[in-house]
């Protein structure tokens, strides 16, 4: 791949900011804390409901069957709000991965083109506010402005807790507020995130005549059991988003048998079906350059699809900041879409298709610390990525932008994750990266709390059985946690043998970077901090605190 030496120079400078929080650290977990003092009155409301985020998915809840989550009940709830779904088209995205870059590709595209845009995705990094971003910047919606919307519709949410029981969730009350803020700040169009499958997800009250697509990203194993036990289950939750006649716009690449599943909605719904993954398209990823000291990959996007719609379109030499050859698949999936609403009356130019790819960044994807950030964290001239793979097909895609980006450089792995996660297929994925010298485990808390975190010592042992799997050797690196994090790297054997240890998160990355210095030499080295969005929170918030 040509150019990786400009990359890696530019990973060095490159500058990307984050908002303001606040970390606390105990012997192994970092804890967020709250919101800003402004969003008091709003977050005590919520966090008085049930959230599956800090519980877990119940089993079925994200099937269309008798135990999956009640839509009736959120149907009553923005009707009592007078339906603001209604006010503005929207763009639907449902996927295992990929849901939140292609959100921000497609509403990034919008707002180049000057639409007026509601983006609504989940989960947040570091505020609530990121979930809902409005108008032509894409901003998120301020304190002021959430707060004061909220304490407006206070009594009529108050009233639907009562008349369901309090059996409203966390997120369908979150989902209606940002419906009843996109219909308010007069939204032309909203590109809305699914949280959980589809036909059963809050987000799905959205009719066929206020749906100007559906978008599936992708199918995976993730939340197998919310979604009924199966990849070809999960297939069928997912492609309840698609409606009667309004396009389904495919990701992918999906197996057959679940290609199958998704085109056989789309075609008992009359919805044409526009692929990503369609032979005609030649989109590739063509190297790497540096734009104002921020790294980029170079892609040419080019598309001649004539299945079912009649869409074209050739972008050279596009300079995308969201890195990896999963991110091309979103944006060309976003491509997709953008051409789709062309044929649907929307105005996209090829130049605002362009300048929205290029613009589209996202907190915690192949995110690279500058190197002041670095200092902060105490690990001075250490590359950091943050990444929020969670998944062994996120994992797998990261270490493949890891291999292509960083092909000679060793690396050292951090890494926290939520107790329904694949500890051990995670593991295998991101074992296969080849300058692999350390992985440390540690813990975050999981949407603001302890009950979904993974221990550090049981995601060390999954990593252990992955390597014993791959017939790779380890060797126990024990962290001594000290009060002022100074950490001393004992016994550090010449053995091309994978490290393992756990610890607190500023004690891994510190005595990572020990492990690389001792390691590397002049050649260059990377900290990947990865296994959850949660992880790069208490990262970003600790930096900022």
């Amino acid at each position: 791949m040509k150019n990786l030496s400009i990359l890696r120079r530019s990973f060095q400078r490159s500058m990307f900011s984050s908002a303001a929080g606040v970390v606390q650290n105990t012997r192994h977990a970092f804890s967020t804390l709250r919101e800003e003092p402004e969003l008091d009155e709003l977050m005590e409301f919520l966090n008085n409901l049930k959230n599956f985020e800090k519980s877990g998915v119940p089993i079925g809840a994200g099937t269309d069957s008798e135990y999956g989550f009640d839509l009736g009940r959120m149907s009553r709830l923005v009707g009592l709000l007078g339906n603001p779904q209604s006010r503005f088209k929207t763009v639907h995205i449902a996927g295992t991965k990929g849901k939140g870059s292609t959100a921000a590709f497609l509403s990034s595209i919008l707002q180049a083109e000057g639409y007026s845009v509601g983006c609504y995705t989940s989960p947040h990094i570091q505020t609530i506010r990121e979930r809902i971003t409005l108008g032509r910047w894409g901003e998120p919606i301020s304190a002021k402005a959430l707060n004061h919307h909220f304490k407006r519709r206070r009594e009529v949410l108050e009233r639907a807790v009562k008349l369901e029981n309090g059996c409203l969730s966390h997120f369908e009350v979150f989902t209606a507020i940002a419906f009843s803020l996109f219909a308010e700040e007069n939204t032309e169009i909203a590109v809305v995130e699914a949280g959980l499958g589809g036909a059963r997800d809050a987000t799905n009250v959205i009719s066929g005549s206020d749906l100007a697509l559906s978008i599936i990203t992708t199918v995976g194993e993730e939340h197998l059991e919310a979604l009924g036990g199966s990849l070809e289950s999960i297939a069928v939750a997912k492609s309840g988003i698609v409606k009667h006649g309004r396009p389904l716009v495919l990701g992918g690449p999906f197996i057959p048998s679940i290609e199958c599943i998704l085109r056989g909605k789309a075609s008992s719904m009359s919805s044409p079906v526009v692929s990503a993954s369609d032979p005609g398209n030649r989109s590739a990823l063509r190297g790497f350059c540096d734009v104002s000291g921020i790294p980029r990959q170079l892609c040419d996007i080019v598309l001649q699809i004539v299945k079912d719609f009649d869409l074209s379109i050739e972008l050279l030499g596009v300079k995308l900041r969201m890195l990896g050859a999963h991110q091309l698949q979103n944006a060309v999936t976003a491509t997709c879409a953008a051409l789709c609403l062309n044929k649907q009356g929307w105005s996209l130019s090829s130049g605002s298709i362009r300048a929205g790819l290029e613009s589209a960044f996202l907190q915690g994807r192949t995110q690279i610390l500058s190197s002041e950030e670095a200092n902060l964290l105490g690990v001075p001239g250490a590359t950091i990525l943050l990444d929020g793979a969670h998944t062994k097909e996120s994992a797998g895609a990261l270490a493949n932008t890891l291999q292509m980006t960083f092909p000679k450089a060793k690396m050292v792995v951090v890494v926290a994750m939520a107790n329904d996660k694949d500890y051990l297929g995670f593991a295998r994925e991101l074992l296969s990266v080849g300058d692999l010298d350390a992985v440390f485990s540690t813990e975050v808390d999981i949407a603001g709390a302890k009950s979904r975190m993974t221990s550090a010592s049981l995601l060390k042992c999954a990593w252990v059985n992955a390597s014993r799997e791959l017939d790779i050797k380890v060797l126990d690196l024990k962290v001594a946690d000290c009060e002022d994090q100074s950490l001393q790297v004992a016994g550090m054997p010449e053995s091309r043998s994978i490290l393992l240890a756990e610890g607190s998160l500023l004690a891994c990355m510190r005595t990572g970077f020990k492990i690389l210095n001792e390691r590397t030499g002049e050649q260059s080295g990377i900290i990947v901090v990865t296994g959850s969005l949660h992880i790069v929170s208490a990262i970003l918030d600790y930096l900022h605190s």
